[in-house]
């Protein structure tokens, strides 16, 4: 039997998504950011890593983190400097604006998430959350990468 598009969990999802992505990208300009600088920026928050690491974290390609921390240092959010023994490996740092930047996603975060989750009870915003990380892990070609350690203590409580 095939499923008309309409009725697809996939055209759903990616509806979803777009909304999202969306509402985001709006909260984001009002702080001079593009959508996925969020995650640079709240990566580096703790501390600063090299490029490797920061495209590791955020399962993109060097290239795409280049060009996203290129952006950010013309902002002024973060700096790159050389470190360690070899001067090829460059560090990336928030600047003090960068951590202030970084600081304010929290808000915005947290003003999307409530939108997305308003008409959702918590059990099913625990479904949910479960539900999404079957699903990504069943598109991932190494699941493995995407295990969450938050997964674990939530499926726990």
């Amino acid at each position: 039997m095939t499923k008309t598009i309409e009725k697809s969990v996939g055209r759903a999802l990616l509806v979803a998504a777009r909304l999202h992505r969306a509402r985001m990208g709006e909260r984001l300009n009002a702080l001079g950011l593009f959508p996925g600088q969020e995650q640079a920026l709240k990566s580096l928050q703790t501390a600063p890593m090299t490029m490797g690491e920061l495209a590791t974290l955020l399962r993109v390609k060097p290239p795409t983190v280049s060009k996203t921390i290129g952006r950010l240092s013309l902002q002024g959010l973060v700096s790159r400097e050389g470190g360690g023994r070899d001067g090829r490996l460059v560090q990336v740092a928030l600047t003090e604006h960068g951590q202030k930047t970084a600081a304010a996603l929290d808000a915005v975060w947290n003003q999307v998430e409530d939108e997305l989750l308003e008409k959702l009870d918590s059990k099913e915003r625990k479904q949910l959350r479960k539900l999404l990380r079957k699903v990504a892990k069943g598109l991932s070609r190494a699941g493995a990468e995407l295990d969450d350690p938050e997964e674990e203590a939530e499926d726990a409580a």
